[in-house]
């Protein structure tokens, strides 16, 4: 099944939207801090990279469902978030420096990554394996034009002049939620059937339970571990989106793309996350902020 119109060539230009608007609210003093405090990293890097996956092959293993849709599982677990997860943490007020950072080294990062847990999925669930061939010199170019130029630029803005930054953020964050909404229900839509059949409904059903627990399952294992290493409140909303949300978008390219897998059935999972994740993950946060865990109880690190 060929990538739609809309996910292969509009989806990236809203991307790179979102990221300009995330620039706009950005100091390059926040990177630094990160470069002179790299834990807070490594800690969202491990939640994403080795804890989500165990999740999700826990999760798959006992689910019972077909081998396929297990490795859909997995694949979800392989993408980490991108431009949603830092639009997230954006609207719930969370470290968007962070967010930022967390998602342009996973973009690099799952050149390896991905191939890996899709190989070992197919030969665990479906003994099978295939080849994964993951473009790294185009993938590389995609992150660098969709990420860290649109951020770049939107950073240079803030720092030439706030008030025109701040002017142009109040009107694109609003922009940009609805816009990015009608594309992924048109990416939806379009790797919803094959030969213009529609997937029955009770597909979706049949993977939702499992797919909404690796959702909370992941959200929790963020906001733990920022507060089990004693980041402040800020940082651990941060984790938990960054860890909740994943790129559903590329994980349906991965699995129902001929370029990649082309298996429809593999893709389900991807799209059934992607309809509830993103209100999830705003609940999700709205309940932290609401209970303000006493940080005073915790060892304070600061960053």
């Amino acid at each position: 099944m060929q990538s739609g119109i809309v996910s292969t060539y509009f989806l990236p230009v809203v991307i790179a939207i979102i990221m300009f608007t995330l620039g706009l609210t950005l100091y390059i003093r926040d990177f630094k801090n990160i470069i002179k405090h790299p834990r807070q990293v490594f800690i969202g890097l491990a939640a994403q990279m080795i804890v989500l996956p165990l999740i999700a092959f826990g999760i798959a293993s006992i689910s019972g469902l077909s081998p396929e849709l297990k490795v859909g599982i997995m694949i979800i677990a392989a993408c980490p978030g991108g431009a949603v997860s830092n639009l997230i943490t954006y609207f719930l007020k969370g470290s968007v420096s962070l967010s930022v950072s967390l998602t342009s080294v996973n973009s690099i990062l799952i050149l390896v990554t991905l191939p890996a847990i899709v190989y070992f999925s197919l030969w665990h669930f479906t003994d099978t394996a295939a080849f994964v061939d993951m473009p790294v010199s185009d993938m590389m170019l995609k992150v660098f034009v969709m990420i860290l130029v649109p951020v770049g630029i939107g950073m240079l803005i803030r720092h030439k002049n706030r008030l025109t930054a701040k002017k142009i953020e109040s009107y694109l964050k609003y922009f940009t939620t609805i816009l990015l909404a009608v594309v992924y229900s048109f990416v939806i839509f379009e790797k919803n059937g094959e030969n213009g059949s529609m997937t029955p409904i009770s597909e979706y059903l049949k993977i939702a339970p499992w797919v909404f627990a690796m959702n909370v399952l992941g959200m929790s294992t963020g906001y733990l571990m920022g507060r089990w290493f004693g980041l402040d409140l800020q940082k651990q909303i941060t984790l938990s989106v960054e860890v909740g949300i994943q790129n559903s978008a590329l994980a349906i390219t991965i699995a129902g793309s001929a370029a990649f897998l082309g298996n429809h059935e593999m893709a389900i999972p991807a799209v059934v996350y992607e309809a509830f994740t993103i209100f999830n993950a705003l609940l999700f946060g709205m309940i932290i902020k609401k209970i303000k865990p006493a940080e005073k109880k915790f060892k304070r690190r600061d960053y």
